[in-house]
């Protein structure tokens, strides 16, 4: 009899949702880009006098994050001034706030500057600091101890005919 650990040991990682998401937003200058992004910076320039990457690398994790709808750009004009473009996030990189709030929260507990944090994240609405957490469709908060996996509809064996390389 085959059990779910055994299902999971021979399944076919290919189409692994998070080796997928870690191709677009998995290297360290993509999620610092977006991290003064949703700082407020939106200009190349001043995103590049922030981060202090190379112009080349940036233009690179920029173009990148444009291509697959995380950020977008627009047109606006100083007066006086040449129109210019900025990057503003979409919907889609809103959607990534949790995941790098969560890592946030992580260097925060263990990798802090021993003065602590560098920023704290608040509510706009009532002040209180953020914090990431698991919770099922029902509202409940989960561990990671409590999270139970199981195969979804794109699970798949390395033995899959369909998919076998």
């Amino acid at each position: 009899m085959t059990t779910a650990t055994d299902l999971r040991l021979d399944r076919d990682t290919a189409n692994c949702s998070i080796a997928r998401a870690l191709e677009v937003v998995g290297e360290k200058w993509t999620l610092l880009v977006l991290r003064e992004i949703w700082y407020g910076v939106s200009r190349f320039s001043d995103l590049h006098k922030m981060l202090g990457c190379p112009r080349n690398l940036l233009a690179e994790r920029l173009r990148k994050l444009v291509e697959h709808g995380i950020l977008a750009t627009e047109t606006y004009q100083e007066d006086g001034s040449r129109s210019r473009s900025r990057y503003v996030v979409t919907a889609k990189g809103n959607d990534l706030v949790p995941a790098v709030l969560g890592l946030l929260q992580w260097g925060d507990k263990y990798r802090a500057d021993p003065a602590g944090p560098a920023v704290i994240n608040r509510h706009r609405d009532c002040g209180a600091p953020l914090s990431v957490q698991v919770r099922c469709d029902r509202d409940h908060p989960v561990p990671a101890t409590e999270v139970e996996i199981s195969p979804g509809p794109g699970f798949r064996t390395k033995a899959d005919p369909e998919h076998a390389a």
